[in-house]
């Protein structure tokens, strides 16, 4: 395969906005919320060269002491979210885990010198399920997660991202699923300058810079505007250095953006070679 046609079918990477809660499985007023986030997440699909062999998904809503990977045949439901109606706690997501592709890439991190473990037990969180139900619905495509590691380091987060790269080549789409804003105390209108102040500097971090600029930006995300404001921990931001890492020197594209409930800046990123803007990049800024 020569330099162009490898890189035609290279997968991009992802860091996505994951919404609140089981949203993919509600009716109703709060479901109306993620209306556009619903249809931004069903159009990735048309967007990669082909279907992935698997999705591996780097969920905001798992900490480990180290990397660690499900490993589990028939994944089951992590239900990790309160207050939601009673139905929402028996929803499924159905799809197959892959315990080979687990073990596989458990072996590439820690040929990286990385620790990494295997949790045959591990279910699918809402950081998984949320963004893995509107992209497939007939849930086809097998899940590995990977949990952030506790730490939380944006660094070691970046160099995963980095050794997981390969990955790109084999078919396995690469998803960090978290929030670009996650202050659950400071939402609504109190949520609104802080939110647009660190949306307005991820966006020209991620779209204007490549390579070790963006690299050193996103590592020193502490000195953004805002930036404790918007991750008073960093568990939904940790997702993106991953997905940033393992695209490195990739472009990167808005395939959402929005004021989410009317106020808070609320965004997702592709990292791969270069789309034309969508429409569900409202904000645009």
């Amino acid at each position: 395969m020569n330099a162009s046609a490898a890189r035609a079918s290279r997968m991009p990477t992802y860091y996505l906005s994951h919404g609140g809660g089981p949203w993919p499985y509600m009716t109703g007023a709060f479901r109306s919320n993620f209306d556009v986030m619903a249809a931004a997440l069903s159009a990735v699909p048309s967007q990669l060269p082909c279907l992935p062999v698997a999705l591996l998904v780097i969920s905001g809503h798992w900490e480990a002491g180290a990397f660690t990977l499900s490993s589990a045949e028939r994944p089951g439901m992590v239900y990790d979210f309160e207050g939601f109606p009673e139905y929402t706690y028996h929803a499924l997501y159905p799809a197959p885990g892959a315990p080979q592709l687990a073990g596989q890439i458990q072996a590439m991190l820690n040929a990286a010198g990385w620790d990494a473990e295997l949790d045959d037990r591990r279910g699918f969180d809402h950081g998984t399920f949320s963004v893995a139900a509107p992209m497939y619905p007939a849930a086809e495509v097998p899940v590995v997660q990977l949990a952030l590691k506790r730490s939380l380091d944006a660094g070691e987060h970046f160099a995963i991202g980095r050794a997981l790269a390969p990955l790109r080549d084999a078919g396995v789409l690469i998803i960090g699923s978290g929030e670009s804003y996650h202050n659950l105390a400071l939402w609504g209108r109190l949520g609104a300058a802080p939110s647009a102040a660190f949306d307005a500097w991820l966006r020209q971090t991620l779209l204007t810079r490549r390579g070790d600029a963006r690299a050193g930006a996103l590592l020193d995300w502490e000195r953004a505007p805002a930036a404790r404001t918007a991750h008073p921990r960093a568990d939904h931001l940790m997702p993106l250095m991953v997905a940033a890492g393992a695209a490195y020197d990739d472009p990167a594209t808005c395939i959402y953006s929005e004021l989410f409930t009317g106020h808070i800046s609320h965004a997702s990123y592709r990292f791969g070679a270069d789309l034309t803007p969508t429409g569900y990049d409202l904000l645009g800024r």
